[in-house]
């Protein structure tokens, strides 16, 4: 395994590659998506910090995104129950380490969620983490230390997201130890940072076009029903999209003769 070093025009082609990714089974990916949706609504349900266990899981359910884009690729078909394969098809070594990045994941992210109380006095970490909603009076009342404390941790997740963007894969497919493993993906998205900047950028034009076009069919349709019947379906795909591309971003940032157990996948010419 070796890191790469990409320019910046790459971030496009990841960005190209993963829609393309997606038109080669795109109802599977969306049924990919809403399973992961669908468990972590049901996490939600735990009365005491039932959010934070989608936290401890993700990374597993990363490792499944990425083999299911890896099987799209080839050609082969894959089902809902790939998400779990980061836990059952490499070994119980690997599926402690996803665990073990879980935990890391969901204490960091506990940690982001506590600083935002600096802003609104702990309202969306009793929230996210203890499971407390606001009555909607305290909500109403302080709207806008909310609107502050919730720009506070997508800031304070943008290095979670860094340390976690790779580690995952790592683990599961290169047998790297956990703490390795979240360096390396530091490195690989420090290293190849203007690249992961075109990239963000591609799919922050690709969601600002789907605001704009949800506002437009609101003002025409008048009605929300007929707005969330066409904007629900093209969010899902738009997310669906995003997963699939994290693989191009893998395949672009490290050169590795075989992926894991399975021989080594390649975009085609011209993807």
């Amino acid at each position: 395994m070796r890191l790469i070093e990409v320019p910046a025009k790459t971030g496009y082609v990841w960005f190209r590659q993963g829609i393309w990714v997606f038109r080669r089974n795109p109802l599977a990916f969306m049924m990919l998506l809403m399973a992961y949706l669908f468990a972590w609504l049901l996490l939600a349900q735990v009365p005491v910090g039932g959010a934070l266990l989608s936290f401890l899981f993700t990374p597993g359910i990363s490792v499944g995104f990425m083999a299911a884009s890896r099987e799209a690729i080839s050609g082969k078909p894959f089902f809902p129950t790939v998400l779990v394969s980061g836990f059952r098809a490499h070994g119980r070594r690997v599926a402690v380490d996803l665990l073990i990045l879980g935990v890391i994941n969901s204490v960091m992210v506990i940690a982001a969620f506590g600083l935002t109380s600096v802003a609104d006095g702990g309202i969306i970490f009793r929230s996210a983490v203890l499971g407390i909603d606001p009555d909607y009076a305290e909500g109403v009342a302080h709207l806008t230390e909310t609107a502050v404390a919730t720009a506070i941790f997508a800031i304070l997740y943008m290095p979670v997201s860094v340390l976690m963007w790779f580690a995952p894969v790592l683990v599961a497919w290169h047998k790297v130890p956990p703490a390795k493993a979240l360096f390396f993906s530091w490195m690989a998205l420090w290293r190849n940072r203007w690249a992961f900047t075109v990239y963000a950028l591609c799919w922050a034009v690709v969601q600002g076009v789907l605001g704009v076009l949800g506002i437009q069919i609101a003002m025409l349709a008048g009605t929300s029903l007929l707005t969330l019947m066409v904007l629900a379906p093209l969010t899902v795909a738009t997310i669906a999209m995003i997963y699939c591309s994290f693989f191009a971003t893998y395949r672009g940032c490290f050169d590795a003769s075989e992926d894991g157990d399975a021989p080594r996948v390649d975009f085609p010419d011209g993807k």
